[in-house]
């Protein structure tokens, strides 16, 4: 910044923070809006860049930027992130304690731009759009008329992806991981199925999620298939095998260093993902009916602590 510049941020119409070089003065004013940028708010002296820490969905919205020599506006959307294994249900939370007289709640399942279930107080109609999208969510949505929250039940990954809430003009987003979750024992092989029959999309990418690091990739439009089993120190190295015409990943001769959340990112005109949680389980030991799983490294000391 120069010697006579000057910076405003506003969040909507109020001021949350300014600085202005010529009177040397830096000001956040972090209690405006009943303090929901308390301690959040970090103004950037040199560059006049503003930070939000730890943000919630709270802190969505729009946000300017004033100079004396521009202005520039930001668009803010804040994401609940969820996570769900396959078969159990989830709640996406409203946030609101009761419903007032001229509310309106809309839910779309943003992934495939569909709505699935709305209340109109004014109206005093609850509707449940569930034979949508080939009946996916038939018989699987329930909404709190007192609250709007949406629940799913029995959930499969095909419900995995981008829900947004709308209640009157305000926004909230989430997205829903759905996790498979897949047990195999140390040494024993494992395949993550795409559940595609043949590859008729453009891209097909596996993360080992748990270190964000893409391991193999089967790219359609350029005719290339790829195994990255030398990354995260060569924990991969000769155990990876992709199944040019499903798509589906198998790991070989598996070891606890395997164990974690796989992701597989399918890319055609919109994107899908499903999502795998491996454990890996060691030796099975039987004791008075009761099972005990252990590496046969440790076997001999487990057996000893147990016979005291």
């Amino acid at each position: 910044m120069k010697n006579d510049d000057w910076i405003q941020w506003r969040f909507g119409n109020t001021l949350i923070a300014e600085i202005n070089k010529r009177d040397d003065r830096i000001t956040v004013y972090d209690d405006v809006l009943d303090g929901r940028f308390r301690n959040r708010l970090k103004l950037d002296k040199q560059t006049g860049s503003l930070t939000i820490t730890d943000i919630r969905t709270e802190h969505a919205g729009d946000y300017k930027l004033q100079t004396n020599s521009v202005e520039k506006s930001f668009n803010l959307f804040v994401f609940v992130e969820i996570s769900v294994l396959e078969g159990d249900s989830v709640t996406l939370n409203s946030d609101l304690t009761e419903m007032k007289d001229d509310d309106l709640i809309q839910w779309r399942f943003l992934t495939e731009m569909t709505l699935i279930a709305e209340i109109n107080v004014t109206a005093d109609r609850i509707t449940v759009y569930d034979d949508v999208l080939d009946g996916r969510f038939r018989d699987r949505l329930k909404l709190d008329k007192q609250t709007g929250s949406l629940t799913i039940t029995n959930i499969t990954t095909e419900y995995a992806g981008l829900y947004t809430l709308l209640i009157n003009s305000a926004w909230k987003f989430f997205i829903l991981h759905v996790f498979v979750e897949i047990s195999v024992k140390e040494g024993d092989s494992v395949t993550l199925n795409s559940d595609l029959t043949k590859i008729d999309v453009d891209v097909i990418q596996w993360r080992f999620w748990t270190e964000n690091t893409v391991i193999a990739e089967i790219n359609k439009q350029v005719d290339r298939i790829t195994v990255y089993d030398d990354v995260l120190d060569g924990r991969f190295r000769d155990r990876l095998k992709l199944d040019n015409q499903t798509g589906s990943l198998t790991i070989t001769d598996v070891t606890d260093e395997h164990a974690g959340d796989y992701v597989l990112i399918i890319m055609t005109t919109k994107q899908s993902l499903k999502v795998f949680r491996v454990s890996v389980y060691g030796e099975l030991l039987k004791i008075n009916n009761d099972t005990i799983f252990f590496k046969s490294c440790c076997a001999a000391k487990i057996i000893y602590q147990l016979s005291l």
